[in-house]
């Protein structure tokens, strides 16, 4: 089935946020945020632990997701 224009780059555009790491580590998003601010600022925390399979598994699935739409394109 074709995909229409709005619903590929609708895909294409799609964002990944401090939201969806946050929900993947079960921590507020606001820690994903402090934990991205340079280190000498006042409000810098230190990532969550675990951030760096979390955000692997994230990039797998967006990976996925943007392959499964060039196949659809193709």
């Amino acid at each position: 089935m074709p995909v229409d224009f709005k619903a590929a780059t609708d895909a294409l555009f799609a964002k990944t946020g401090p939201e969806d790491l946050a929900a993947e580590l079960g921590c507020a998003a606001q820690s994903i945020r402090q934990a991205r601010m340079d280190g000498d600022k006042g409000g810098f925390r230190a990532p969550p632990p675990g951030w760096e399979a979390a955000a692997a598994k994230l990039a797998r699935a967006k990976a996925v997701q943007l392959q499964k739409l060039a196949e659809r394109l193709s």
